[in-house]
């Protein structure tokens, strides 16, 4: 394949989530959605302003270099009060953020199920409560005679939470004002079906469940800090069948995200599996900061307050396999963008992932005599 063209910048308001931060549209020009990425190849630079996107596309070592020297010039961290006056007033940015942008930032995320087929119907029925969840003993309600009278045997009630009596339950983290979830409850109409969305902000939950498509019945929003691993879910542990996080993790502060993929890994059911779509490494964004804007490396802070971080495949590969779970897919979606009226050209790079849980325990290694 022919080197890319040389990379052009261009603006992106606010250092914040360009609509690009979704990821590719996968709307087409037609308004036809799109094929699974990777089936637009430019061979001939010559054509790269003939569409307004091409998948796959191959780095040259020049780019890659001028790439590397770029985040080396801007690598130098802010200071340590800095930075943790940054991460004690998180939440205070992302609320402030929703409540400037509201719904109107993001467009829903329909490629998702393309990308991601889990997300869509899968033509399960509804079972009772405590159907694919661990077994645990319990009592069962009974009589038991004594002196001839029936006593009433105290009993444990069924475990009841939120879709307690879904048969496929999704959750997404970081679900923002709902341009996963609404796509989801949309498009998947399986009566076993129950969504689960939570977010860091206050005001995107509460912007979720003013929204006219909100249902109760299919769907629990609920304000969540992924980092706080003792913060309880209102699911018990081993219930989920898919756990969705797109454009979220990369929020974490590093040393966060290992114990927070632990914790969500606990609440998949064996054979569950957790999507995720993030920035990856070089990407458009990251080339883009202004020193001053760096706290870590490949760890930023945007003009907003938000924060962000910027994925290799290993890296996320480390993190998925440290909480158990195993590679069904990790792939680098390198995409050039086109403006075709001003003649420029963007280069993102994001990395999606899908890793599954065992579907039995992992043994212990025998012990060694």
């Amino acid at each position: 394949m022919m080197a890319a063209p040389t990379a052009v910048g261009v603006p992106v308001s606010g250092e914040s989530m360009s609509e690009s931060a979704d990821g590719p549209d996968r709307s087409g020009e037609d308004g036809q959605k799109r094929p699974q990425f990777g089936t637009r190849f430019l061979t001939d630079p010559r054509q790269v302003f003939q569409h307004n996107a091409w998948d796959n596309v191959e780095w040259s070592k020049e780019q890659e270099e001028a790439a590397q020297k770029k985040v080396q010039e801007n690598s130098q961290p802010l200071p340590a009060d800095k930075q943790e006056e940054f991460d004690n007033k998180a939440n205070e940015y992302w609320n402030s953020f929703y409540t400037i942008h509201e719904n109107r930032f993001f467009k829903d995320r329909h490629w998702l199920f393309t990308e991601f087929p889990e997300l869509a119907p899968q033509r399960k029925e509804p079972k009772s409560p405590t159907e694919g969840l661990p077994d645990e003993p319990r009592n069962e309600s009974s009589s038991l005679e004594i002196n001839g009278d029936a006593s009433p045997v105290s009993h444990t009630e069924e475990p009841v939470f939120p879709g307690a009596s879904a048969s496929y339950r999704i959750m997404e983290v970081g679900c923002g004002v709902g341009n996963t979830v609404f796509p989801i409850l949309k498009t998947n109409n399986d009566p076993g079906l129950f969504v689960y969305c939570c977010d860091f902000s206050s005001t995107a939950v509460d912007l979720v469940k003013s929204n006219p498509e909100y249902d109760p019945s299919r769907c629990h929003a609920f304000v969540h800090d992924l980092s706080e691993v003792t913060d309880t879910y209102p699911m018990p542990e081993q219930s989920l069948d898919v756990i969705v996080l797109i454009f979220v993790l990369s929020a974490l502060h590093p040393d966060k995200m290992q114990s927070s993929i632990s914790r969500l890994a606990r609440l998949l059911k064996p054979g569950g599996v957790l999507l995720l779509r993030d920035y990856g490494r070089y990407d458009m964004a990251q080339l883009r900061f202004k020193k001053g804007r760096c706290l870590s490396d490949n760890f930023y802070v945007r003009g907003d307050g938000t924060r962000v971080y910027f994925f290799t495949q290993e890296e996320l590969h480390e993190l998925f396999v440290g909480a158990g779970l195993e590679k069904v897919q990790n792939m680098v979606d390198r995409r050039l963008q086109v403006n075709r009226g001003k003649q420029l050209t963007m280069y993102r790079v994001w990395v999606q992932c899908k890793y599954r849980k065992n579907q039995a325990p992992l043994q212990e290694p025998a012990a060694q005599s």
